[in-house]
């Protein structure tokens, strides 16, 4: 019986370990004009230090619901944790200095706000790109 136990708990944290590591990615509409981005690019436009890309299009952004995907995409890109984030959005709203992305009801709804919107960019795990979607940026 301990064995069986600690057999099912090893293989949860396998699983577990290995659904964490999917690969994120910033995508676009699949007929947006937007170009691929840089890592420092994409981390600017989500801190909110720039609302245009470099040829001067606006583009708006969209955030997952709080999780462990919107989680590790802000560690990822901008190496800040979800505490973070959150005081870094708090600081800058209160001074006025920018707004944070707007933030999606669910993973599942984002695509749909994305094909919507030609100048629009989100993040989703690698998992859930879909032909209506175009990559701008993978982050490990």
């Amino acid at each position: 019986m301990r064995r069986t136990t600690l057999s099912l708990a090893g293989a949860l944290a396998f699983a577990a370990t290995t659904a964490h590591a999917a690969e994120i990615v910033l995508v676009t509409s699949a007929a947006s004009g937007i170009p691929a981005l840089t890592e420092e690019e994409a981390s600017q436009l989500y801190l909110g230090r720039r609302t245009t890309l470099s040829d001067g299009t606006a583009v708006t952004l969209y955030d997952l619901p709080g999780g462990p995907t919107r989680d590790r995409f802000y560690e990822l890109l901008t190496g800040k944790n979800s505490n973070q984030i959150r005081a870094y959005w708090s600081r800058q709203v209160f001074t006025g200095r920018a707004l944070p992305p707007r933030e999606a009801k669910s993973a599942d709804d984002l695509p749909t706000l994305l094909s919507n919107d030609g100048a629009a960019i989100g993040y989703l795990p690698d998992g859930q790109i879909n032909p209506r979607l175009r990559v701008l940026l993978r982050l490990p």
